[in-house]
């Protein structure tokens, strides 16, 4: 499961890293919520756009998106045949560029530690996702997209037992070609990280409440520098709906 990620990577950054033909404005955010606006990334004829939809996949024929499951994730294993995602995975794939993401490790004493999750190399994450876009009643359009999600690689089974797909960069260019790439082609390239691939560290239980959205969410947790108290809020009211 993946519910909290940061992503903090500049926006002429981002056009020059993913080669988008567009820049979408979007402030550093440590903890990224459902339901919450995030940056996605799909092609078409002319190239890759960065497209501004909300996180909680919404399929085209849903008729009221209040009344419909909050489809945060997809699994990489059974996505093929769910209604709700099968005809995403061979029409609309999209990658989410994220800096790191959040994963809560549950100990034998039930007690949760959350942990930050990067590339071992420090290079920004393209998180494979699925898009769709809902049109309302009244001709309104709203884009929506999930991430997909695998389990868990050789550096992360000990904290969960998933992870999100994410797309290594050379095979960027394959997972967005939807037009010469199918579904089951696709589905190798969402697979889990291989050693070495990623690295964590526990990070402050602030990170459990949306509201706090700010760089210590994602330092290092030790004994000698322990978690700061739930004081500071967000700075401004980043969380749009977009239903």
């Amino acid at each position: 499961m993946c519910g909290r990620y940061a992503a903090i990577l500049p926006p002429e950054a981002m056009v020059e890293l993913f080669q988008t033909l567009n820049t979408i404005d979007f402030p550093p955010r440590y903890n990224i919520a459902p339901t919450q606006p995030i940056v996605a990334i799909w092609q078409d004829e002319a190239g890759r756009r960065a497209h501004l939809v909300r996180w909680g996949l919404v399929p085209g024929w849903v008729k009221d998106p209040r009344e419909f499951p909050l489809l945060v994730n997809a699994r990489s294993e059974s996505m093929a045949e769910k209604p709700a995602f099968r005809t995403a995975l061979r029409h609309h794939r999209c990658i989410v560029p994220a800096t790191g993401y959040y994963e809560w490790h549950t100990g034998p004493d039930k007690k949760k530690t959350p942990y930050f999750i990067t590339l071992a190399n420090g290079e920004p994450m393209a998180l494979a996702g699925l898009y769709s876009t809902w049109m309302g009643p009244d001709g309104e359009e709203v884009d929506t997209a999930a991430l997909i999600t695998v389990p868990a690689g050789p550096d992360l089974a000990h904290i969960h037992d998933r992870m999100p797909a994410i797309v290594e960069k050379p095979q960027w260019e394959q997972w967005l070609d939807v037009r010469n790439v199918g579904a089951a082609q696709a589905l190798q390239l969402a697979l889990p990280l291989g050693d070495g691939k990623v690295k964590a560290h526990p990070v402050s239980t602030r990170v459990n409440t949306a509201k706090f959205d700010d760089l210590d969410l994602i330092r290092p947790v030790t004994p000698e520098t322990p978690a700061q108290p739930e004081t500071k809020k967000a700075s401004g009211d980043k969380q749009l709906s977009l239903f």
